[in-house]
C-alpha cells in the first residue's frame, strides 16, 4: 500500500517518533560534512522526487531538493504556472502522469483538497508541502527542534500566539499525536475552527490573553500573520498586536523556555528583534532541521523506517 504523508495523522505516534528518532540520527552521522555528499548508505538512489509549487518557497522547496540529494536521489523542481497544471489540466490527471515518470510527489499549494486529490489519483508516495489546512513537514521540524533541545513532547506545554492558521492546526494535531498540551492565544476573527482544536485529542485550547497562553510555557511559537496572498492586512494586524511575542511575553513563560517561528519573519509584527535573535530562539536550528525531518519523511513514505 502507497504511504502518504498529507497530515501527522497518516504516519501516527509510533511512525512520527521514528522519523524524529531518524532524523536525529541522520544529522548527527553527517555532522561536518559538505552539504551535498550523499549519506554513507544512500538510501534512495536511483529515486526521483517531483516537486510541484504553486506558493513561492525557500525551506521547502530547498530543504527537499537537498533531502532527497543527501539520501543519494534527485529531484524534478516544476512551478505550477510553467506545467500544464497551470493552463488547466487536472490534479488527477497530473498525478498519474508524474507518478509515471518519478518516484514520490511533493506539492505545495493552497486548496489541501488537491493534495487528497493528487494523492488519490498518484500511484506513488505523495507528500504535503503546505496547504491551507497543514504544514505537517514543518511540524516535523519543529518537533526535531524541541527534543535536540532538551525537551520531552509527553508533558511538553506550547504556546502559540496570532493567527489560527494552517501551522497551528498542524501543531494541534501533534499535540494530540505525542501528548503534548497546545494553549493558543488568538484574537477574535482568528481564531482556530472547531475541527482543528479536536485534532489535539483533549490537548489543545484556546484562551483569551498572551499571558495566559504563555504561562508555564516551555516553548513559545508564533507565525506570520499576513500569509500568501491575504487580504485586509490592516485589519488583521490591528488585532494581532497585542499577540506580539516580546521580551517581556517570554519572560512570563518557564524559565530556560524557547522560541520557535517556521519563518520567513514579519519583524516587528508579530515578533520582536530582542527574541528572534536573543539567546532562547532556536529559529535557525529550527529552519536547518526542515531538510533532516524532510529526509526522514520521504524514507517513511518508502517504507524504510516506521
Amino acid at each position: 500500500m502507497t504511504r502518504h504523508f498529507l497530515d501527522l495523522s497518516d504516519a501516527g505516534p509510533a511512525g512520527i517518533q521514528a522519523m524524529l528518532d531518524d532524523a536525529i540520527a541522520r544529522k548527527q552521522a553527517r555532522a561536518g560534512w559538505p552539504k551535498g555528499k550523499v549519506d554513507a548508505d544512500a538510501p534512495l538512489a536511483g529515486h526521483v522526487l517531483a516537486m510541484v509549487f504553486e506558493k513561492n518557497s525557500t525551506r521547502t522547496r530547498v530543504s527537499f531538493d537537498m533531502a532527497i540529494r543527501q539520501l543519494g536521489g534527485t529531484s524534478i523542481v516544476m512551478d505550477a504556472g510553467s506545467m500544464q497544471l497551470g493552463r488547466g489540466e487536472s490534479i488527477a490527471d497530473t498525478a498519474r502522469i508524474l507518478s509515471g515518470y518519478c518516484d514520490a510527489i511533493m506539492i505545495r499549494t493552497d486548496d489541501h483538497q488537491k493534495v487528497v486529490e493528487m494523492a488519490k489519483y498518484a500511484s506513488v508516495p505523495v507528500i504535503n508541502g503546505l496547504t491551507d489546512a497543514s504544514h505537517p513537514c514543518q511540524i516535523m521540524a519543529d518537533m526535531e527542534t524541541i527534543l535536540e533541545a532538551g525537551f520531552a513532547l509527553p508533558g511538553l506545554k506550547l504556546a502559540w500566539l496570532g493567527d489560527g492558521n494552517n501551522v497551528l492546526a498542524s501543531i494541534m494535531e501533534a499535540g494530540g499525536l505525542m501528548g503534548f498540551d497546545v494553549v493558543a492565544a488568538c484574537p477574535q476573527g482568528y481564531q482556530p475552527t472547531d475541527e482543528d482544536v479536536a485534532r489535539g485529542k483533549g490537548r489543545a485550547k484556546v484562551v483569551g490573553t498572551p499571558q495566559e497562553a504563555v504561562e508555564g510555557a516551555d516553548i513559545i511559537v508564533t507565525d506570520t500573520w499576513i500569509s500568501m496572498g491575504q487580504a485586509h492586512a490592516e485589519t488583521k494586524l490591528a488585532a494581532m498586536m497585542p499577540f506580539q511575542v516580546t521580551e517581556a511575553l517570554m519572560a512570563e513563560a518557564k524559565p530556560g523556555a524557547k522560541f520557535l517561528h517556521c519563518l520567513p519573519a514579519h519583524r516587528g509584527e508579530e515578533v520582536v528583534d530582542a527574541v528572534i535573535d536573543g539567546p532562547q530562539s532556536l529559529i535557525w536550528q529550527e529552519a536547518e532541521n526542515r531538510l533532516h525531518a524532510q529526509k526522514a519523511v520521504l524514507r517513511w513514505c518508502f517504507g524504510q523506517i516506521g
